[in-house]
């Protein structure tokens, strides 16, 4: 897979499809760009050309934990730079979860970058401030209390990081435990900080100032609440709402496959996203 340095940091891409209007896709949590390779697959198909990257710290692209600004920030300003190189700029930028997050900061950070949103699973409320800055820092800061920079590196998440991308063992273990503890820190006040926001990392004054087409899909779980998704969508001035499952649908979704339920998940939001994009280019 292609890679590029981007602000000091080398990023693995891809891109399906040769020709056609640019979409980015970026998965929830710190998931690999794989994570929404089949969603992407199905765009491209569709007569597009999507972008699928590891932001750093995930994946197989470097990790670097340093940076004055948030983590989701510096995502945001990477996604940005590598738009910028690959010439797809505007794009029509998506994702699920920290996707979505990445999505909206990229729109508000950097004016006239987007051409239209692809927003699925919201995040928003202080239960999900609480989960997603422990998952995202608290646990690794707990880790470098215990047992410096070796601890951290033994983490599941970070022994992944190494086995995709060895070089990222030296960088880990070189760095001071406490700077990384700081910077940890510093990374979890944008969820701390974000639990009262009606979405994680935006206030209403900037939500209501996006003013480009925007598609939501809202989740359905305590991460994800249905009312985040919905109250987006209130904030959104050019915003439609779709839902992926009936109430009776999502009650029997505990007994059903995970895998299966997966797979259902992803072609049907390819059913809602590409009318949306298509009837946005007027095809």
């Amino acid at each position: 897979m292609p890679v590029m340095e981007i602000n000091g940091a080398n990023i693995n891409y891809e891109v399906l499809g040769e020709a056609g209007p640019w979409v980015v896709l970026t998965p929830g949590g710190r998931g690999a760009k794989e994570m929404v390779k089949p969603l992407g697959q199905a765009i491209a198909s569709a007569g597009y050309r999507v972008l699928l990257h590891d932001r750093r710290n995930c994946g197989a692209s470097d990790v670097i934990i340093d940076g004055e600004l948030s983590e989701q920030e510096i995502w945001a300003d990477d996604l940005y730079e590598l738009l910028s190189r690959l010439d797809a700029l505007p794009v029509y930028a998506g994702g699920g979860s920290a996707g979505c997050r990445l999505s909206l900061l990229l729109t508000l950070r950097h004016a006239g970058s987007t051409r239209g949103l692809l927003l699925w699973s919201v995040t928003g409320g202080p239960v999900a401030a609480e989960r997603l800055g422990y998952n995202y820092y608290g646990q690794f800061i707990e880790a470098a209390q215990r047992g410096g920079m070796p601890a951290v590196c033994e983490t599941e998440f970070f022994k992944q990081r190494i086995e995709q991308n060895p070089a990222n063992k030296d960088r880990l273990l070189s760095m001071d435990p406490t700077r990384f503890q700081r910077v940890m820190e510093r990374w979890r006040e944008f969820f701390t900080e974000g639990a009262e926001l009606p979405v994680i990392g935006a206030t209403a004054a900037q939500l209501k100032g996006i003013k480009v087409p925007a598609c939501i899909v809202p989740g359905n779980d305590d991460v994800h609440p249905r009312k985040a998704g919905e109250g987006l969508h209130e904030l959104l001035p050019n915003s439609e709402l779709h839902y992926l499952r009936t109430d009776a649908e999502l009650a029997a979704l505990p007994d059903r496959d995970p895998a299966e339920v997966l797979a259902e998940t992803r072609q049907r939001l390819a059913q809602v996203f590409i009318p949306f994009l298509d009837r946005l280019e007027g095809r």
